[in-house]
């Protein structure tokens, strides 16, 4: 495993761009809430013992994750065992391998054009051959509605469904024309029918409008993030010989910044904000600090919890709709 690959340093990051740093950190629901910038916190306790900056409640700082921190954030594969085996348990973080995240996005795609083996063939050794041919699209359908087309990723990680760059569980570094996330699919798609730069720009940020994700854990956040910002860069290198310019890729990383959001997943409210703290008296009578559940969390109500709803862009209308999210997650599962 080659780490330098996979692992996308954030000091390189803030080396082409600060602000690009930036805005992968940031968190529109909560910036829009506090009425200042406002980044995504970590919502894990496996940074703590490095001090101020790094509790779970604390936001993620550019200078948490650069110079003498420029390796704290890694992704699972570069992790210890011991890391990797509790944040499975306390977390229920668990990676799906490749051939696994392939094959469930060929359900997808097999659904969508009526036929099997679009983008590859599975193998029975877990590997697959890729379809070289140029992709055709099924009688009244064209590529820009497949470009369109919206996909979501649950309880992203990492977003291996979205953008396949490494193997989230073995670590393996994956070559361009190899990748088979649903981001992946569709860049290949934008390369074969666009030939300006000028048309696949516009066509790639439709891809990227199209394409979401949440996740609870601030570090897994930041990566997935990452992984579909240097995806951009690499499906324009492969197309066209050269990166793509510094107003492109801030573009796409504020897209990102929407679309990949933090989120407690079974309550669409930015993770830990529910509840009522309330004070009590134990049997000794002192009194203490208890949180109650609010009525969503009691009852299940998904639109009844007293936290705070995550804000989603409606791109089309260019607007973001609070307490929409939730309306949103359901209607794609």
């Amino acid at each position: 495993m080659d780490t330098r690959i996979i692992d996308i340093r954030e000091d390189d990051i803030c080396q082409r761009s600060p602000e690009l740093l930036a805005t992968l950190l940031k968190d529109h629901t909560m910036s829009r809430k506090k009425g200042m910038d406002w980044n995504i916190f970590w919502a894990t306790s496996d940074y703590e013992h490095l001090g101020e900056g790094f509790g779970y409640a604390d936001q993620i700082m550019p200078e948490n994750i650069t110079g003498k921190y420029g390796k704290v954030v890694q992704p699972r594969t570069c992790k210890d065992r011991r890391t990797q085996v509790s944040r499975s348990r306390d977390k229920a973080e668990v990676f799906t391998p490749s051939w696994i995240c392939n094959a469930q996005n060929n359900l997808i795609d097999n659904t969508w054009f009526g036929r099997k083996g679009v983008f590859n063939t599975e193998n029975d050794d877990h590997t697959w051959t890729v379809n070289t041919d140029r992709i055709t699209f099924p009688e009244g359908k064209t590529w820009k509605d497949y470009v369109r087309d919206t996909r979501l990723e649950i309880t992203c990680g990492e977003a291996p469904y979205l953008a396949s760059r490494y193997d989230t569980v073995t670590g393996e570094f994956i070559p361009i024309e190899r990748r088979i996330g649903l981001l992946d699919r569709k860049l290949r798609v934008v390369s074969e029918n666009c030939d300006s730069t000028t048309d696949w720009l516009e066509a790639a940020q439709e891809a990227y409008k199209s394409t979401y994700g949440y996740e609870w854990q601030g570090d897994s956040l930041l990566i997935a993030r990452e992984t579909l910002l240097y995806t951009f860069i690499e499906y324009y290198r492969l197309k066209f010989g050269k990166d793509p310019l510094d107003r492109s890729i801030k573009s796409i990383a504020y897209i990102i910044s929407w679309n990949l959001w933090q989120m407690d997943g079974l309550r669409c409210v930015v993770p830990d904000s529910c509840g009522h703290p309330t004070v009590g008296v134990d049997i000794f009578g002192n009194t203490e600090e208890v949180a109650r559940p609010c009525e969503g969390c009691r009852t299940g109500g998904v639109h009844k919890h007293n936290g705070t709803y995550c804000l989603i862009r409606d791109w089309k209308n260019k607007k973001s709709k609070d307490k929409q999210i939730e309306t949103f997650v359901k209607s794609l599962l």
